[in-house]
């Protein structure tokens, strides 16, 4: 048996291949099995084979593999002779490939040069050969959607085909759904089971199914089976798990209004760009310009030997502005060299002056797009000269994103200039599909919601913190941070995110230490070890990033050493180490190996910050106003303009009421369902749901749920979400409103959620504040006689003398929640009858609004 390995990689493929070499070989099966546990992907190809000819011959089985993946296992069954992978130092790994080579054994190597892992075993006829490949990759959501991408190319006929993926998501699966490209009498043929937590697609043609036509011998299982599912998300705190000492935290908010951004385009348009390149770019562009909303402002660099500019500066981008800029895209005709260098620096200076002269939002986003398809010819030509240049120039607010079109562009460079400048790379296959291509990544980067991302830990509870400072986030992706436990006794492990954006915002999350590890251990098909591979995952592939961009040869040594002790830990092949394949045989050992080259980059590397450690965090702290007692909830709607002595600040809140499910004693119980504080001063609104509370600032609109703590700040107004308890709004530090949540039993046959509301004894008011409460800012004079025993003798009655008017009211009890939400403490009150009439000033009708911002006028 003579037997030969070999491992290529290429950033272009991105899917999943196998193939089967050889004429007269006879695949007896052939599976395909991946189990999804929280993002995280372990992939299994199996197959069986026969050489059914008459003669000796090699039988070569192909597996392409997804660009960021890991093999971490391989083992081949050859007549009996079984092959077992293990990862290893690559010099390691050489020297043992070298004495299996002197002794005569049978040995094979793996390099990276295309991604593509080949075996080719030479075996006689009648031999029975078993492969066996495993990989794992993480999970990118990308325009809100988690894709796993197999191409199936077995080439032939198989009696047993099966493809089988398993999906177990904690917090829940909010779609999965399949489809693929191997014809129309294919694509049914896919079965989808799926749970709250669980999925399971199948996909498992019978071998007449796999027919080209009813009498054909050739498959027509040929091309790309795709699995694409998202996750439920409770609230915008994020989602974070604990499992196996390990913790994992995923940070995915979505409804947060955009951020405006501040666009250059840098465009080659070098005589390589002539033609279909061209064709499409143009096409890509005037789709993004058309996307452009009027908060933006934008401005188009095109560069061959020479640079031009549309416009020399940044141009709101309206509908006419636009227009324009598309027509100026249609008329350039390539020709000539690359200047990139000249380029970019030129694009640096514009978002520069931009931002000098005030023409851009302090909140906004600056970012540089280039699009090229080739090396410098003109300018400066030395890569790391211009990748100097560039980061001298950029301001820690701006972002470079390449994007390289073709075979010949040298992605290296692109994505190492991105990944210097807070930016990603993506290749982009050029042909007729290379429009689609690029408006995808632009969609991917065109709606920014947040910045200035951390994600903080105790540092006495955790330690090996992954990447957890962010530049940027964009909307449909999500931020993941992983790191170790620290033995402790702690039973919840809790994070902190900050953030900025049109906002501010500070939001507690927190998890069961080992409340997760009990669940996945019931489950059969769940990939136990995630956490742990996740976060080994991740840091290798940002110290790959980060060795790329370590500036003297000691620092890469540090970083390389750190990568293999890692990648031996937890065996992932990687450009720093090898797999050894050794088998055994009645005593006998074979050894193979699966190698790298010496000095590639793994293609899988993405991250635009090195990795960063443990952060110190302060524990967010929630200090109560000294509230009064609380008010009833009227029958109808409340609105009340609140204004502090000192400084003027027109403050409203109106109230909606939510009716009981069905009537009590013939008559329905109401209560608030909503309560809005309006801020016309500074133009910001809170409105508290019983399922939301969203904050508005003219455009913007910001939501969050009540399934975390969470301390919010837009425009001078402070919101304090305590998890499933209350809300506290703050108005310019002077007018403080709590709006306390209850919940009810969701299957209760009469009472639904509702809201209590309370002011803060520290607000101050001015005469004219009024409304259904406002009007009793003030406390006004009471008069109280005649008390006496009433037809309930618990409840005393009484004549009540205020503003003039003699009412009857009865002595009773009411209930206040500040502290104890579920029985609340007795307050004792007078209870004033119809309707308030004689209390309030004119009729509770005079309280009722058309809608919940409207403002109350006059009474």
């Amino acid at each position: 048996v003579s037997i030969s390995i070999f491992l290529s990689k290429d950033t272009i493929l991105q899917a999943l291949i196998v193939r089967f070499d050889g004429n007269d070989i006879t695949v007896k099966s052939y599976k395909v099995e991946s189990r999804i546990t929280s993002r995280f992907a372990h992939t299994t190809v199996k197959s069986s084979v026969v050489n059914s000819g008459a003669n000796a011959q090699s039988i070569g089985f192909n597996v392409q593999i997804p660009k960021r993946a890991f093999i971490n296992n391989f083992t081949m069954n050859v007549n009996g002779i079984t092959f077992v992978g293990s990862v290893k130092e690559k010099t390691v790994a050489r020297n043992l490939y070298a004495q299996a080579r002197a002794r005569g054994k049978a040995a094979g190597i793996v390099r990276y040069t295309m991604e593509t892992f080949r075996t080719e075993v030479h075996v006689p006829p009648g031999s029975k050969v078993e492969f066996e490949l495993h990989y794992q990759e993480m999970m990118q959501r990308k325009l809100g959607v988690y894709q796993h991408t197999l191409h199936l190319q077995p080439g032939r006929l198989v009696p047993l085909l099966q493809v089988d993926v398993y999906i177990f998501e904690p917090k829940g699966i909010k779609f999965v759904t399949a489809s693929n490209t191997l014809g129309e009498h294919l694509s049914e043929l896919t079965k989808i089971t799926h749970t709250k937590e669980k999925a399971h697609i199948v996909f498992k043609p019978t071998l007449q199914q796999q027919r080209k036509c009813e009498n054909c011998t050739e498959s027509s299982v040929d091309g790309e089976f795709t699995v694409m599912y998202d996750v439920e998300r409770e609230s915008n705190a994020g989602e974070l798990q604990v499992s196996d000492g390990h913790f994992v935290q995923f940070f995915a908010p979505s409804d947060l209004s955009p951020l405006s951004k501040n666009i250059v385009f840098v465009i080659d348009v070098s005589g390589s760009m002539w033609g279909l390149k061209m064709k499409q770019t143009v096409e890509a562009m005037k789709a993004i310009l058309d996307d452009l909303s009027m908060d933006d402002y934008f401005s188009i660099i095109d560069f061959n030997h020479n640079v031009r500019c549309w416009n020399e500066d940044l141009v709101q981008a309206s509908s006419i502005q636009a227009n324009e800029a598309k027509k100026y895209i249609q008329s350039i005709k390539p020709n000539g060299g690359t200047n990139i260098n000249e380029a970019l620096l030129r694009a640096v200076q514009m978002l520069v002056r931009a931002s000098n002269q005030g023409l851009t939002d302090p909140r906004s986003v600056s970012m540089i797009i280039l699009v090229s398809d080739g090396d410098p010819t003109v300018g400066e030509i030395k890569l790391n000269t211009i990748q100097k240049n560039v980061k001298r120039v950029m301001t820690e607010e701006f972002s470079l994103y390449s994007l390289g079109i073709g075979f010949d562009v040298d992605f290296d460079f692109l994505e190492r200039i991105a990944m210097d400048n807070r930016g990603i790379a993506q290749r982009i296959n050029a042909n007729h599909d290379a429009a689609d291509q690029l408006k995808t990544f632009y969609s991917q980067v065109s709606s920014p919601l947040l910045r200035t991302i951390s994600i903080n830990f105790p540092e006495n509870a955790v330690n090996n913190v992954t990447q957890n400072r962010f530049d940027k986030f964009f909307h449909g992706s999500e931020l993941i941070v992983a790191g170790k436990l620290q033995p402790s006794d702690f039973t919840t492990l809790q994070s902190i995110t900050t953030a900025s954006a049109n906002m501010d915002l500070n939001i507690q999350t927190e998890a069961d230490i080992h409340g997760l590890d009990s669940v996945l251990s019931t489950h059969q098909h769940s990939f136990t070890g995630f956490a742990r591979q996740m976060w080994a995952y991740i840091t290798v592939n940002q110290l790959l990033a980060e060795r790329s961009l370590a500036s003297t040869a000691n620092k890469k040594r540090r970083i390389t050493q750190r990568i293999m002790a890692l990648a031996v830990e937890h065996q992932f092949v990687t450009p720093f180490t090898a797999m050894l394949v050794e088998g055994h045989d009645q005593g006998r050992a074979e050894r193979l190996i699966a190698d790298s080259p010496r000095d590639s980059r793994h293609g899988c590397c993405s991250a635009t910050v090195p990795l960063s450690g443990p952060q110190t965090v302060k524990q967010l702290l929630y200090s109560k106003p000294p509230w009064i007692q609380p008010t009833n909830a009227p029958t109808q709607e409340a609105s009340g303009k609140l204004e502090s002595t000192a400084i003027t600040i027109g403050v409203t809140i109106n109230g909606q009421l939510v009716g009981s499910k069905k009537m009590k004693n013939n008559k329905i119980d109401t209560y608030f369902g909503t309560i809005s504080i309006y801020s016309k001063t500074h133009g910001v609104q809170a409105v508290v749901g019983t399922n939301r509370i969203d904050l508005m600032e003219g455009r913007n609109n910001h939501s969050f749920s009540w399934g975390a703590t969470a301390e919010l700040v837009l425009n001078r107004m402070r919101v304090t979400i305590v998890k499933e308890a209350h809300v506290t709004v703050t108005v310019d530090g002077k007018i403080s409103v709590m709006v306390l949540l209850h919940r009810v039993w969701k299957k209760h046959p009469i009472q639904v959620d509702f809201l209590g509301i309370y002011m803060s004894n520290a607000n101050k008011y001015s005469t004219q504040v009024h409304g259904l409460i406002g009007q009793f800012a003030k406390e006004p004079e009471v008069k109280l006689y005649g008390v006496h025993e009433g037809a309930d003798p618990k409840k005393k009655e009484a004549t009540m003398e205020v503003k003039g008017n003699k009412l009857a009211v009865t002595r009773g009890w009411q209930k206040d929640y500040r502290r104890d939400k579920k029985r609340g403490s007795d307050v004792y009150c007078w209870f004033i009858h119809n309707s308030g009439k004689g209390f309030i000033d004119g009729s509770y009708t005079s309280y009722i609004l058309p809608q919940l911002d409207s403002f109350l006028t006059s009474i």
